[in-house]
């Protein structure tokens, strides 16, 4: 997890009567005090409480609605999984202990334990970065693909999801082994990298992360999602109402996940550059803690953007509510694609087969969508064309985010 940190090695000269005494302070000692007033800690620990709460619902409540209903055991949900597990175990190992140091006004864990916790939440944040980048990516490919995508194929996800995973060690492991290290952060209730030492060592691996683990998913994410629009936008001659009602709706949910991406993560990058390469003393302990706050709000945000927004989850969610059968939506049985033949009928001539690739961004149901007046459309997409007509036309992509 990218973070904004500023050590307590210049405690001293931040707020000596605040620093810890002989057996406590910088890495060393195993317990040392915050910088902020009581007020400031409690402000904090007020937020991180109702953070890891409601982190911890509404993962866990994602996780119930997986394992409980077989409808959402798709490809694509699998990767949705990834992230709420990731952001489950922030919620878990590492905001009740920033929580717990925020009532106390200190850190209690020790040395071992700061350590442990920047490695941590770096790995598990990093994970639900790349997860995100990942599930961008898939909507893409499944998008782009010439063939016919198998719902029940679950090796390209489950290579995404171990991506995430080695990816997120590749860049979290090193401070373990003398590339940069871990401490104490901000006003020293959490502890992440050292952001602030100016050796060749530390700055390059500042560099490398910020680059590589919040510039690199962001630009994949607004790639992908960029390319999806345009997509929808060409397929308006089929069917224009259709196409603007989901061209908005796609645009609304992708607008919303780059505002949140860059709400939660883009000020931890921002203080995290000025620590680094600013002057001594121009990112305060008391400023440092405001983006660390807005990052682990992610754990939050993330269920509720990429899952409960999902009509299908959405129809489960209710019928756990209601303890009855969901009911089915009007989404494509498909995890991320499936082929539909359709005939344009112009009066009472058949012109033309096409194949309409339909990039499903949501989960299965069961129905077909109705395709317009000028559709005549057949559910058999597993009969190959006719020998008698002409070969399918591949036309503009369908994709939609939620159904």
């Amino acid at each position: 997890m990218i973070v904004s940190n500023v050590s307590l090695s210049g405690c001293a000269g931040v707020n000596s009567a605040l620093c810890a005494g002989p057996a406590e302070g910088h890495l060393g000692g195993g317990s040392y005090r915050t910088t902020l007033t009581p007020t400031g800690n409690l402000i904090v620990a007020v937020c991180l409480g109702f953070i890891g709460t409601f982190g911890l619902m509404n993962n866990l409540l994602v996780l119930v609605l997986f394992c409980r209903y077989k409808m959402l055991r798709s490809p694509i949900n699998l990767l949705l999984m990834n992230i709420s597990i990731s952001d489950l175990l922030v919620c878990i190992l590492g905001t009740p202990f920033s929580f717990a140091a925020s009532t106390q006004g200190r850190w209690l864990i020790g040395d071992g334990g700061c350590v442990w916790y920047g490695f941590a939440n770096s790995l598990f944040g990093i994970v639900s970065l790349i997860s995100l980048a990942v599930l961008s990516y898939e909507r893409y490919s499944t998008m782009i693909a010439p063939t016919e995508a198998d719902s029940s194929n679950y090796r390209k996800i489950s290579l995404g999801i171990t991506l995430s995973w080695v990816y997120s060690l590749v860049w979290t492991l090193p401070p373990l082994f003398g590339w940069s290290h871990y401490g104490p952060e901000g006003p020293g209730t959490t502890c992440s990298v050292n952001w602030t030492s100016k050796t060749a060592n530390n700055i390059s691996y500042i560099i490398c992360l910020f680059v590589f683990c919040l510039v690199v998913p962001f630009l994949v994410i607004v790639f992908c999602y960029g390319k999806l629009l345009c997509a929808i936008k060409q397929v308006s001659g089929i069917n224009a109402s259709m196409s603007r009602k989901r061209e908005q709706r796609v645009l609304f949910m992708v607008v919303i996940m780059v505002i949140c991406y860059l709400l939660c993560w883009l000020p931890y990058g921002i203080m995290a550059l000025l620590a680094a390469f600013g002057p001594p003393g121009l990112v305060t302990p008391e400023a440092s803690i405001i983006p660390s706050v807005l990052a682990k709000t992610s754990t939050v945000i993330n269920p509720v953007i990429y899952v409960f927004m999902n009509k299908q989850f959405n129809r489960c969610f209710q019928a756990l509510l209601c303890c009855e059968a969901p009911r089915r939506g009007s989404s494509l049985k498909s995890s991320s694609k499936v082929a539909v033949r359709g005939v344009a009928v112009n009066g009472p001539r058949r012109t033309n087969d096409f194949l309409i690739m339909v990039a499903s961004l949501g989960q299965p149901a069961a129905a077909v969508p109705q395709l317009g007046p000028t559709f005549e459309t057949t559910i058999d997409i597993t009969k190959p064309p006719s020998s008698d007509t002409q070969q399918p036309v591949v036309v503009p992509i369908v994709a939609h985010i939620d159904d």
